[in-house]
């Protein structure tokens, strides 16, 4: 059966609506998947408008904003209480089994807290909306390398402090279980270490003796595939080469800088966790270009295969 992707058009005053008109001109992605857009059409003709794409007319999820008219480049209350709409009416339609899989343009942090969002992001706001309340993880995907992260949108002075063995092997058991969803018989997981030289034997900070390592033991206990604490500084280059399958990180920089350094154009992140699969670009609105036409479309064209690849599992 062919995958049914819900696709949102993500902040109407990024590059959102353009991108999207970019992806739907694809003659691969009507291969893929049928589409069904969630939004204000005027928005969506917009986009393509700006992108210049042929005159096409997918279907609809009619999610109407406010006002026709967001200036590019400006993070608002108005945008972002239009995207939140958006994504309730994405997980009510993929609740009652109109969709199978949620793809999402570029959303806005400061919008959607203008508007009133309380959550620290998009994936806790998801997972309110969807009453779940297991654990939860953003992964990132460049290529054939996906990550995941223990701490995330935390201050680093507050990282190790954050750092449990339960929660290293809750982060490596959803890398695990996304990477056998993706298509990966045995996932192997590198993790690496807090610390520079992975502590140093304990000269460098004690993190990896008392918290990464036990955690990596009780991981493979579980029957994980996981390797480590390795320094964070080169266990990448490993990863690059194709030893493992993922990584998990210690905190939000340690993997973001390496991955968007591997391929910033083709990132994707994945609401690791959730019940429903959810897939962005791995970048932002990028609002110094909204409206432009230059926006590149390759990571939402990957998260939209990856969406269609995990349904298709």
């Amino acid at each position: 059966m062919r995958p049914r992707i819900g696709l949102l058009l993500g902040d109407p005053a990024g590059i959102g609506p353009e991108l999207v008109a970019k992806l739907i001109a694809l003659p691969e992605t009507h291969a893929r998947a049928d589409v069904l857009l969630i939004g204000d059409r005027r928005q969506y003709l917009r986009g393509a408008d700006i992108a210049s794409t042929l005159d096409l007319h997918p279907v609809f999820i009619e999610c109407p904003s406010s006002t026709e008219d967001y200036a590019p480049g400006n993070a608002s209350a108005a945008a972002g209480d239009h995207v939140l709409a958006c994504l309730r009416t994405a997980i009510s339609r993929w609740q009652v089994g109109r969709i199978d899989a949620i793809v999402f343009a570029p959303l806005n942090k400061q919008a959607m807290k203008l508007a009133g969002m309380s959550h620290s992001d998009e994936l806790r706001y998801f997972a309110d909306l969807l009453g779940y309340r297991g654990s939860t993880s953003e992964i990132n995907i460049c290529g054939k390398l996906w990550t995941s992260r223990v701490t995330s949108h935390i201050p680093l002075r507050a990282v190790s402090s954050a750092l449990t063995v339960e929660g290293i092997c809750e982060a490596a058991n959803l890398l695990d279980r996304a990477l056998r969803t993706g298509g990966v018989a045995e996932p192997r997981i590198a993790v690496a270490a807090l610390n520079p030289h992975a502590g140093e034997g304990g000269l460098l900070g004690t993190e990896e003796i008392e918290i990464i390592g036990p955690a990596i033991r009780e991981a493979r206990a579980r029957g994980m595939s996981a390797h480590g604490p390795l320094p964070a500084d080169t266990l990448f280059i490993a990863a690059r080469r194709g030893d493992f399958d993922g990584v998990v990180t210690m905190y939000h920089d340690q993997g973001q800088i390496a991955l968007k350094l591997l391929g910033f154009d083709r990132g994707v992140t994945l609401a690791g966790g959730l019940p429903a699969v959810i897939t962005t670009p791995a970048h932002g609105t990028a609002f110094d270009i909204a409206g432009k036409g230059t926006a590149d479309v390759r990571a939402l064209r990957e998260a939209f295969a990856v969406a269609c690849r995990m349904v298709s599992r």
